[in-house]
């Protein structure tokens, strides 16, 4: 379930990102290592700017404390062409995102 709210937040980040032109965008590299089991890996460069990769893999498997532990990037350019960088890591503790765009909670 994470995994998915994961990937539906890097997509909506992806896709909210300003572009040359989106429509005209084109893949230019997308690796996928993943047959349905643990871990998996993906990653991917469109002609727009877009970057993204992660990784994750099933942590305490078979145990009532099973969770997946997500860690991945995405980049894309922002309004005035500078490029904006996520990292994050996304496990038992939730989602956590890092960047220099992102404001900071209070500790």
């Amino acid at each position: 379930m994470k995994i998915i709210i994961v990937l539906i937040a890097v997509i909506g980040v992806a896709f909210a990102a300003p572009a040359q032109s989106d429509v005209e965008a084109i893949v230019l590299k997308h690796d996928v290592d993943n047959i349905g089991i643990s871990p998996y890996s993906y990653s991917y460069e469109t002609s727009n700017g877009i970057v993204a990769s992660e990784t994750g893999q099933l942590e305490k498997e078979g145990t009532e404390n099973e969770a997946l532990s997500v860690r991945g990037s995405f980049s894309y350019p922002g309004p005035d062409g500078v490029v904006l960088t996520v990292n994050y890591i996304a496990d038992e503790n939730g989602f956590q995102p890092v960047g220099d765009h992102l404001p900071v909670g209070p500790n």
